[in-house]
Order: structure tokens, then sequence, then C-alpha cells
């Protein structure tokens, strides 16, 4: 939980944003809550920018799925709950959240957080929704890939804005090299269905 300190009231409404913004500490009725190497099962650095695996142990954990060994054992190894949720550590012990395992982007050997550029896309006036996914490359290994939808009042709004828009607002690595537009599925919920995009990506083949 993102319990709120007092001090932070004296922040700017910016900075105030990015501290509400962290998944914050551990409950009360769980014994552990870390970012950890799910390689090593040691915990990251407290830097902000080292991304693990967020996990947990306590009684509000599962005991396992039914029927199903083998899944029970990868999602409590080494005595952990592993989320699929990789994030990283603040100095100050609060948690982040940067993405879900299976949606982050691995390009040139550097982890890129899907969140994170889609938190860029939406920055731009004339996008309305945005998902971004792997898209695969035979140099890269992946490059981000930005499925965007515009606003109707948005005027001509090219590929090369959008990637210029977010070099200007992000490490170059880190922005698509990809921009696809059109509706984005969704369910009926609203939810965006990435891994109808991965689908698209994937047949987009690869860009180098």
């Amino acid at each position: 939980m993102c319990a709120w300190k007092s001090e932070w009231d004296e922040l700017q409404m910016e900075a105030r944003a990015r501290q509400k913004s962290r998944q914050g500490v551990p409950y009360h009725v769980l014994a552990g809550l870390d970012v950890i190497d799910p390689t090593s099962m040691k915990p990251v650095p407290r830097d902000g920018e080292t991304i693990g695996e967020v996990m947990f142990q306590g009684n509000i954990v599962m005991k396992g799925y039914l029927k199903n060994p083998a899944a029970t054992d990868e999602a409590l190894a080494a005595g952990w709950f592993h989320s699929g949720d990789l994030g990283v550590m603040h100095a100050d012990g609060y948690i982040q959240v940067k993405d879900r395992s299976k949606d982050i982007i691995i390009s040139g050997g550097e982890n890129i957080s899907s969140i994170e550029v889609e938190d860029v896309l939406y920055k731009h006036p004339a996008v309305e929704a945005a998902a971004v996914v792997a898209r695969p490359d035979d140099k890269w290994g992946e490059t981000p890939c930005a499925f965007v939808s515009l606003r109707a009042e948005s005027g001509t709004v090219d590929e090369q804005q959008i990637i210029d828009f977010c070099r200007d607002n992000m490490a170059h690595y880190k922005c698509p090299k990809t921009v696809v537009f059109g509706e984005l599925p969704k369910t009926s919920t609203g939810k965006i269905q990435k891994f109808k995009l991965r689908d698209v990506a994937k047949e987009l083949g690869s860009l180098t």
C-alpha cells in the first residue's frame, strides 16, 4: 500500500503524483515483500532503477494451484510468491511496479518497461489511447512497437512525429521504433487486449 507521508504534502503537485504512483510498502499481514532478482533470488539494489520481480510471503498468499503441483512449485519457488510484476525498490523502501514480466521488452540486452513508454505516449496531445508491445528484431532481439489511436480533433499526426515526441521525453533506446495507428482491441470492460497486439507485432516481423 502507498502509505502517505505527511512531509509529501509540501511537495509540488508533480512530485506528489510521483510518490502517489508507487505501490508502496507491505500490508501488516505480509511477512515479507521485496523486489528480487528471480535468478539469484537476492534483493535488487534500492536505487529506484534496477528491475526485479515483486515477491511476497505471508498468510494471505495462496497455498498453491489446485491439482497443479508444477505451477505451484514455479509460483512459490524458494519460499516466495512470484507475482509476475516487475518493479524497482526505492531508497525509502517503497516499491514501484514497472511492468508485467510478459510485457517487458528486452532490446539489445536492455529491459524496457512498456508502461513507461505508454506513459510518455499518453502525454502527446493527439493520443487518445496507446499500448506498447515487443516486435521481434533480428539485430536487437526485440524493439518497442506502439499501437496508437488518435483523438478525432488531432488532425494529421504521422509515425515520425510520435517517435520524435518520445525521443524528446525519454531515453532514446526506450522509444518505439514502430508506430501503428488505429483502434485498439479492448475487452467489454475497456481493457486493451495486448495479446492481440503481440500477434500483430509478431506478424510485422523484424524491422532490421
